[in-house]
């Protein structure tokens, strides 16, 4: 259910599918995050979302103008998971709240994967 605004000017609706691409660019530029990660039910196999499908790994719900926002990300090896997860949350509830004016009630970040350099 998208979130609706109504000012002097008129009527604004914002979609969840543009929280979502907020919230993916708003990840990938946090600091032990490698992308987003997309679950393939049928076998349990998680896959790497590159910068084209980055909120297919984001779970949006809007409730009265409050977003819950569900992360399925694939972290860095050798990053400390809970600062990566902390500063991820941190950020995309301060850049959610600055570009769209819309509170962010809760995050839940799901690690899918360690990618490792070689």
């Amino acid at each position: 259910m998208p979130s609706k605004f109504s000012s002097e000017y008129g009527n604004i609706i914002i979609n969840e599918e543009v929280i979502a691409q907020i919230s993916g660019m708003t990840a990938m530029e946090c600091y032990g995050i490698v992308g987003m990660a997309s679950r393939n039910v049928k076998d349990g196999i998680v896959h790497l979302l590159k910068g084209e499908n980055l909120s297919r790994g984001i779970a949006v719900r809007l409730n009265e103008n409050k977003a819950n926002i569900d992360f399925h990300i694939i972290v860095e090896y050798g990053t400390k998971i809970s600062a990566v997860a902390d500063n991820l949350m941190s950020t995309v509830k301060y850049k959610v709240k600055d570009a769209l004016g819309i509170e962010v009630e809760s995050i839940k970040v799901f690690i899918e994967g360690v990618r490792v350099d070689k």
